[in-house]
């Protein structure tokens, strides 16, 4: 496990809307660079760059062209190297998007592959031996290659799936895991995180993470093998590099390899029930929002199992939102967020932040660009201050990747960075906490000290931390059990010295019993 993980809170940067240094209203690596003393002054120690490879982006850049080049639009190989060597220089880690379950229709294998002379990419995807023989149960497409046959996509129509078998096969098509043209296409994925490690990079996300064998069984046994084999290169040759999975099933990903697997935003899953719970009757009953009258409970039945499960193995990461997500400002005011990161940045794992959260930025209701439908208003430019596009861009507006909050009150990094009480300066506060508290790290230890089904307040230990936590509009008490109070060493802490150590709000401990006032958190430090 690489042990800058265990501190580690990253950003998260989708380049096409960061920094526009070149003013052709397109991020760019560049505006990266010269945006790191932000990403370092908020607390943040590592990033993670969405897709930034050559790609005719169909799909915002996940329709990869080519796997080592850099797309023009963000600059050049070089620009990202020296990416890598500054933000090294400053103690920040830096993690690329890594897609390996398809490419782009215009990746130079996928040209070869369609050509209908056998050749070494011939199986590099996966084909069918007849046009008008379809792809039961995945989608297809037939009658676009001089080869014949049909072959497969993982996404949409420009992303074709690359072969790395079937487990269960019912064609003659259908190669097994470990024929020797699926190794290949393991073997090239490998070549290709080398390829990025030997520059500088420090790991990657993983893009889907488990569609890489197909029908395969129900504990994804063959699509983890490859993530296993993969992490015996990483931990022989890059002890260092982490792989995070974009799969949301750390029983499956962790035991798999990966050192983190983010806990997205499914519906209906513990992470929705905090933050987006529309699924019950009656409106939004999310537990972070202040009239919600959530279930702190509907969070903890999904999530203690995983982490039960998987904390020997690696860290569930928590996000404030993704590139694929709505913004969380979508459903929850300044206040309610505050509660959330708060939330987010005390639990155990790897969390992250995806740009502009920091700042409470607005989902856009605006129409789909590169792919993006329902998620290009989650992608509009960072607003860094009053000034032109918001600091972003000094080209015009019609010029800009994508529109931005024309409200009034659009919220900029300058606007509340003078303001001791926002959302930004709450943000750089915990993530502080986070740092200063070993308690608070990935590893650290978790145990819940109350939580009522529909009841506030949650109560929960980090270490010899206990952190309070109220985001409803009424004021909240619990009675604590005894070894509520008992250190890690097994010491009875003294209650009577016991004293937050960060609060948002008010929350006091007199005896057994916890005081927590509406929208409060508190964290306390047993003494």
């Amino acid at each position: 496990m690489p042990g800058w993980l265990k501190d580690a809170v990253f950003y998260e940067i989708y380049p096409q809307t960061f920094k526009d240094t070149n003013n052709d209203g397109i991020g760019d690596i560049q505006g990266i660079i010269e945006k790191l003393d932000y990403v370092k002054a908020l607390g943040c120690n590592a990033l993670w760059i969405n897709p930034c490879f050559d790609s005719p982006f169909k799909d915002a850049g996940y329709d990869v062209r080519d796997y080592k080049k850099v797309a023009p639009r963000y600059g050049t190989n070089e620009d990202l190297y020296r990416l890598f060597e500054e933000a090294h220089q400053k103690g920040i880690h830096v993690l690329l998007d890594l897609v390996p379950g398809h490419t782009s229709e215009e990746h130079e294998w996928f040209k070869e592959s369609k050509k209908a002379q056998p050749n070494e990419y011939s199986d590099r995807y996966v084909w069918t031996h007849h046009w008008i023989q379809g792809i039961a149960g995945h989608p297809y497409i037939g009658g676009e290659a001089d080869r014949n046959g049909c072959y497969m996509l993982n996404f949409f129509k420009c992303q074709p799936a690359l072969n790395y078998g079937f487990l269960n096969r019912t064609e003659d098509w259908q190669l097994a895991p470990d024929h020797p043209a699926c190794i290949a296409t393991r073997e090239a994925l490998k070549d290709i995180m080398r390829f990025w490690l030997d520059h500088g990079c420090d790991g990657f996300r993983v893009d889907m993470a488990d569609s890489l064998v197909k029908d395969d069984d129900e504990n994804k046994s063959a699509t983890g093998a490859i993530w296993k084999n993969i992490r015996e290169m990483l931990d022989v040759d890059y002890p260092e590099a982490a792989i995070v999975s974009e799969w949301s099933n750390p029983h499956q990903s962790l035991k798999s390899g990966f050192h983190a697997d983010f806990y997205l935003d499914h519906h209906g899953n513990g992470y929705n029930t905090l933050i987006r719970d529309n699924e019950t009757p009656g409106g939004d009953h999310s537990f972070l929002k202040k009239d919600g009258n959530g279930d702190i409970m509907r969070f903890l039945l999904d999530y203690l199992p995983k982490y039960d499960d998987t904390k020997d193995d690696g860290y569930i990461s928590f996000i404030t939102c993704n590139h694929d997500t709505p913004r969380a400002r979508l459903t929850l005011s300044y206040d309610e967020l505050k509660i959330a990161w708060a939330l987010f940045l005390t639990l155990p794992g790897v969390p992250f932040i995806y740009y502009g959260d920091e700042i409470g930025m607005r989902y856009l209701d605006i129409p789909t660009k590169e792919g993006g439908y329902t998620r290009t208003g989650t992608r509009t430019p960072m607003q860094w201050d009053n000034s032109k596009n918001y600091g972003f861009s000094t080209a015009e507006a019609d010029k800009l990747y994508l529109p931005q909050d024309n409200s009034e009150d659009a919220p900029t990094v300058e606007k509340q960075a003078g303001d001791p009480d926002s959302l930004y300066n709450t943000t750089k506060a915990l993530i502080a906490l986070r740092h200063q508290f070993t308690d608070l790290q990935a590893d650290g230890s978790f145990s819940v000290i109350y939580a009522e089904k529909e009841q506030f307040p949650f109560v929960y230990r980090r270490g010899n931390l206990l952190i309070a936590i109220n985001p409803s509009d009424k004021k909240a008490a619990a009675e604590l059990r005894e070894d509520a109070f008992v250190k890690e060493d097994a010491a009875k802490g003294d209650v009577s010295k016991t004293s937050a150590v960060y609060s948002i709000g008010s929350c006091s401990i007199s005896g057994s019993t916890l005081s927590i006032e509406a929208q409060s958190f508190a964290v306390f430090e047993l003494v």
